[in-house]
């Protein structure tokens, strides 16, 4: 049974203790903090958790836990992570890791001089249906993976910090786009280097520093490309998909506007819908467990059954270094208007990753571009001619 100081008492703090008092049932909060008294009372009050406290050093350093949850704002992320280092607990801290790499870095390296277990806890990698398709890309069933575009828009953040880039660390591509980095270096490979990264970002509609919609490209060794799409502008919904385009095959994944539940009411649905869902009237689409379809229970079991074995989770503090890196590089991209590398002086993946090029051969002379089976039975190729480049069809 482990004992968990849940540091920070918002959606996130919410969340997680949701996934935790429910999964695997032994592992409990057992401090949790908050800088409001009255919040950190009330949230003690409704997870029964014994130890409310407003001092930041008595939830890590108490004796009541051993593992740190960091559910903070994301300027508050590296005061907790060395905290809980030195006090020499495990930590497991929110997305993202850092409000940029250089952060990031100086958790990483706490951490592991300290010997103490870390975790990056990037939900979106493990909603069941996400995990199942990258258990199908790991047999061979989509071939090599050659594009991966990942979105996440809705009509913004729920608290205040978010909003100020000083706190937050930029807008939706910091607070979404750290999603669907990690999705697209997941599907691709996370021992394949990104290298470079395109962006274009804009504030369209709220009057703040950061941007509110972004677009970006990233780059990776292999020739492989991932895309995010992220928005704080987006009406409807929050609206969650992912797509993977392989040689061989093809994923589409849909996880919060089409839930497998879509309701129509006139009357209206009494209480809460879905997160960031606008309205409780018309067409709405419920989840039936938000902590499982947004990844928080296999989340958690995988963290704490991999500080139980003495084992690496599937994301660690350097996966969130990395995804630090590469977000960088997209608002670097956004100033220049050209492509940016990404600065990863610590790289711990392979170096020199074989190209995810497909070109196959038809004989000595051609390689083919397409075969398609046409109405009538026979096969269709179309050629290209390796000495004079000239394009053929024939029937086969």
């Amino acid at each position: 049974m482990h004992r968990i100081s849940m540091l920070g008492t918002g959606l996130i703090g919410m969340f997680y203790t949701m996934a935790l008092h429910g999964q695997r049932g032994r592992d409990r909060v057992s401090v949790v903090y908050s800088r409001s008294s009255d919040r950190v009372k009330a949230f003690a009050e409704k997870w029964e958790i014994p130890r409310p406290t407003t001092s930041l050093k008595e939830a890590i350093d108490g004796t009541d836990s051993d593992v740190v949850v960091v559910a903070l704002p994301n300027y508050q992320h590296e005061e907790a992570v060395l905290a809980a280092a030195a006090a020499g607990k495990s930590v497991l801290c929110t997305k993202p890791l850092g409000r940029n790499a250089a952060e990031s870095l100086r958790m990483l390296e706490a951490c592991e001089q300290a010997g103490v277990f870390h975790g990056y806890l990037e939900d979106l990698i493990y909603p069941p249906k996400t995990l199942k398709a990258l258990e199908s890309v790991k047999n061979g069933s989509l071939g090599k993976v050659l594009w991966v575009r990942s979105r996440e828009t809705h009509s913004g953040p729920h608290s205040d910090w978010f909003w100020n880039k000083e706190f937050s660390g930029g807008g939706a591509i910091i607070d979404l786009g750290c999603h669907c980095v990690e999705i697209g270096r997941s599907f691709i490979g996370k021992d394949i280097r990104p290298v470079e990264v395109m962006c274009w970002g804009d504030t369209q509609v709220h009057p703040i520093e950061a941007e509110d919609h972004a677009i970006g490209l990233v780059k990776y060794e292999n020739g492989a490309i991932g895309q995010f799409e992220v928005s704080w502008s987006f009406r409807g919904g929050m609206d969650l998909r992912d797509e993977v385009a392989g040689t061989e095959g093809t994923i589409w994944l849909n996880h919060w506007l089409r839930t497998g539940m879509e309701m129509f009411t006139a009357a209206g649905e009494k209480g809460y819908v879905a997160e960031k869902a606008e309205g409780n009237t018309g067409w709405l689409f419920p989840v039936g467990d938000e902590v499982v379809e947004l990844g928080y229970r296999d989340m958690f079991t995988d963290m704490f059954n991999a500080i139980d074995d003495k084992s690496t989770p599937r994301e660690t503090f350097y996966d969130g270094y990395v995804v630090n890196a590469v977000i960088d590089a997209a608002y670097k991209s956004i100033q220049s208007r050209r492509w940016e590398p990404v600065d990863l002086p610590i790289w711990r993946g392979k170096d020199g990753a074989a190209s995810v090029s497909a070109v196959r051969d038809f004989d000595a002379e051609h390689t083919i571009i397409k075969e398609e089976r046409m109405s009538d039975g026979t096969m269709k190729v179309i050629l290209r001619n390796k000495r004079t480049n000239k394009i053929v069809q024939r029937v086969i």
